[in-house]
């Protein structure tokens, strides 16, 4: 492979006057720029990406630690930050953990060392990645994209579950629900508690009560939505309406429903959480609550550039607010 050593010799110039042509930061005569020019054809030269990075101290490179799932929310997610990035001018490594610590913290260092710029961590609540790792490489800010389950020096992005939470019960309300259940994500995660909370909450303000049964712990899974609706469905006394805490646990409700030979929203309505691609296309459309998907990626994005371009600046909490979209499920 050829060295810009070569394509100097070649030229006839010095190595310094083929790095200005190759970067176009100082004024090179033309002659001599078609000169360069012609030897980097010649032994089909490509600049050292690593070479550059050293000698600036950048790689415009930003890594990206999740734990993915069959839940589609997390590869719009990434869809967001992946455009983002490539708007910006930047690459971006992805590397999925899978729920496991071990493999967590093995990415996390990979990450690091290949001198990423900055990170973005998404769904780290259950599995933290190591604090050790984290402190030996203080230099690179880190975006966390959900809640933070560390104590270091972060921006951090969130949803507003509660709300989302609140704003859902309170639609089945209006729309003449009474008895309503719940399928809540796994209770380790902040968001799922917090969702729970504004169900309970807007059920308590109305006078609504919420007989134990009608709260299922789901996984945010298909399969867990699929379960948990077959366990409403054999009550004594099933209800009319349930609040899924995600969109992906709705899918597996709705086909729950359909195999039981029930209708929605005749027979049991349904608001879902996320607003992935799919709602929309689902038989009847999925009424949910709205997360900014590609905003939030195009936010963390941002807000990690801004970080790297000014490092004194006081971290932030930003929060994102939850929308209602009307479909034909309730």
């Amino acid at each position: 492979m050829a060295t810009m050593k070569d394509v100097a010799r070649l030229a006839g110039v010095s190595t310094s006057t083929v790095s200005h042509v190759i970067n176009k930061d100082r004024f090179v005569s033309e002659a001599v720029r078609l000169k360069v020019e012609h030897a980097v054809a010649a032994l089909n030269y490509v600049p050292s990406a690593l070479a550059r990075s050293l000698k600036l101290n950048e790689t415009r490179t930003i890594g990206m630690l999740l734990t993915a799932s069959n839940n589609p929310f997390y590869s719009e997610v990434v869809r967001g930050v992946e455009r983002s990035c490539f708007e910006r001018g930047y690459s971006l490594i992805l590397c999925n953990t899978e729920g496991d610590a071990q493999r967590m913290n093995r990415n996390l260092e990979t990450l690091l060392q290949k001198r990423v710029d900055g990170l973005l961590l998404l769904c780290t609540e259950t599995q933290p990645p190591s604090p050790e790792i984290i402190r030996r490489y203080s230099s690179v800010p880190i975006v966390m994209m959900d809640w933070s389950p560390l104590d270091i020096g972060c921006d951090i992005i969130q949803d507003n579950s509660l709300l989302g939470g609140e704003i859902a019960t309170q639609y089945l309300i209006d729309k003449g629900y009474r008895r309503i259940a719940c399928i809540a994500g796994p209770l380790d995660k902040t968001p799922s508690i917090e969702r729970l909370e504004g169900f309970r909450n807007v059920m308590q303000r109305n006078g609504y009560p919420v007989p134990e049964e009608y709260i299922i712990v789901g996984d945010y899974e298909f399969s867990g939505g699929f379960s948990a609706m077959n366990s409403l469905l054999a009550l004594p006394r099933p209800p009319h309406a349930v609040f899924v805490g995600n969109d992906a646990m709705a899918v597996g409700a709705y086909h729950a429903l359909y195999q039981a030979g029930l209708s929605i929203p005749e027979d049991m309505a349904i608001v879902g959480y996320d607003d992935i691609d799919l709602a929309r296309f689902m038989t009847p459309p999925l009424t949910t609550i709205h997360q900014p998907k590609d905003e939030l990626g195009e936010l963390a994005v941002d807000v990690l550039i801004h970080r790297l371009t000014t490092p004194e600046l006081p971290f932030q909490c930003l929060q994102l607010t939850p929308e209602l979209v009307e479909r034909g499920s309730a």
